[in-house]
This record gives C-alpha cells, sequence and structure tokens, in this order.
C-alpha cells in the first residue's frame, strides 16, 4: 500500500493539482479565508472530485507540524524517488547536453527545498542526491521549493560515487564546488556541455570520494569578510553561470 504524507503551501498544492492530481486524496482548507488564491484551489479541487474540508487556522497547524500552510494543506500518496535506472532513461531522451544538480548530504529542508526552485528556474533537468545521509522530499522542503518539487525529476540514489563514475563514462563533465588549493574560478570553467555541478552539503562540503570524481573542482570569489555561502546561494550562483554560459 502506498505511503501517504501531508503537504502544504498554495503553490505546492497547485502544483500537485496541476501535475499529480491522481496523487492529492483530500485538501484541507482554512475556514473563513475567500481570496482569489484559495478560490481558484477550491475550483481546481472541485474539478478533479478531491474531497474538500474547512479546518481552524489552529487544526492546520497541527495538521502539517507547520504555522507556515498559507491556508493549503493536502493529504496525498507519497512518491516514490526516482533511483539510477531512472537517471539513466531520463538521460536517455534528452534532445540537449545534460545539466544536472548533485548535492552530496544536504540534510537542511530549507536549503533543499531552495535549491529545486533555482534548479527549476535555471533549466536543470533533474536533481541527484545519496539517500543515506541526505534529506528528501519533506514536506518542508515542498513548501520551500513552491512547486518545483512537483515538476523537476528528483534522484535519491544509493551510492553517489559510483553514480558519479557512471555519468561521467557517459560523457558528462563534473564540476564540485570547493575552495581548495589548486581549484579553479567559476568563472573561467567551460559549463556549455553535458555538465554535472556538485555542491556538498552544509558546513561539511564535499566528501572525499564525491571530490575525487569531480573532473575539476571550482570555487567562487569571495571579496567580503565571509568565508562561505550557504550552499543553497552557492548552488544557484552556480546554475546561474551555467545558464549564462549555456545560452
Amino acid at each position: 500500500m502506498a505511503q501517504t504524507m501531508v503537504v502544504y503551501g498554495l503553490h505546492t498544492l497547485t502544483a500537485l493539482l496541476q501535475r499529480r492530481p491522481e496523487a492529492v486524496l483530500e485538501v484541507f482548507l482554512l475556514q473563513g479565508r475567500e481570496d482569489e488564491r484559495i478560490q481558484s484551489l477550491v475550483v481546481m479541487a472541485t474539478s478533479l472530485g478531491v474531497a474538500l474540508h474547512w479546518r481552524r487556522r489552529e487544526q492546520l497547524d497541527t495538521l502539517c507540524g507547520s504555522a507556515q500552510h498559507q491556508g493549503a494543506v493536502a493529504r496525498v500518496r507519497e512518491p516514490e524517488s526516482g533511483n539510477e535506472h531512472d537517471l539513466d532513461d531520463l538521460l536517455s531522451q534528452l534532445k540537449v547536453p545534460a545539466f544536472l544538480l548533485f548535492l552530496d548530504g544536504v540534510t537542511d529542508p530549507h536549503n533543499l527545498g531552495a535549491c529545486l526552485r533555482t534548479a527549476d528556474a535555471a533549466g536543470v533537468h533533474a536533481v541527484v542526491a545519496p539517500r543515506d545521509r541526505a534529506g528528501g522530499l519533506s514536506p518542508a522542503a515542498r513548501k520551500v521549493a513552491v512547486g518545483a518539487a512537483e515538476v523537476l525529476p528528483f534522484f535519491q540514489i544509493t551510492n553517489l560515487a559510483r553514480t558519479l563514475n557512471h555519468v561521467k563514462d557517459a560523457g558528462m563533465f563534473l564540476v564540485g564546488l570547493a575552495r581548495d588549493e589548486g581549484a579553479s574560478n567559476l568563472y573561467e570553467c567551460d559549463l556549455k556541455g553535458s555538465l554535472g555541478l556538485v555542491l556538498g552539503a552544509e558546513g561539511g562540503g564535499l566528501r572525499r570520494l564525491t571530490r575525487e570524481r569531480c573532473d575539476t573542482l571550482a570555487f567562487l570569489p569571495m571579496h567580503g569578510s565571509v568565508e562561505s555561502l550557504n550552499v543553497s546561494v552557492a548552488a544557484g550562483i552556480a546554475m546561474y553561470e551555467a545558464l549564462r554560459q549555456r545560452r
């Protein structure tokens, strides 16, 4: 039997109803809220035959474990994350050079959600993360992603180092972000072909095996007093530099 989960946020629910309506079991909305955004959800859910329930704010807070639901909560069938074979299928279907984002051990749901949101905007084809010691598509990550988690392929794989080797053998150039001695300035790297950007966890950075699989290491130039950037900010800068070059 498929597992269920609770998701929340207006963008998340709208994207779910548009992209995966069969997964939405029931929707809970804030009692007394009748603005245009809520009414749009009501019309969409009703047209799809999804059950609607109106609840008080404190009931919604309890239901999703957060006060950041924007008056919209849903119980949905939990999707299965793609695996290595699914990633191969996606890459084989692309008609343009692949553009992937690899996240090595990113656990914070807000960072993951922000990475997904920017990856979708920058034209990334998929986000790949290890299954263990890394964050998954939790309700909080989906909320921060504002709908991107429902449209952008997300693969959780068993062995990240092995997958990196596999995509390298298929011709993908892997650029790991790190401030190691000998790393290149990102803005001097060629990011136009089949590309995988590889970023490490909050604080710890890239693990040794991950770092060794990268074709090159690159850094973002820092001109202020801070020594590093939040992983989602660094990922966003790197993805948009790649987008600039690829256009």
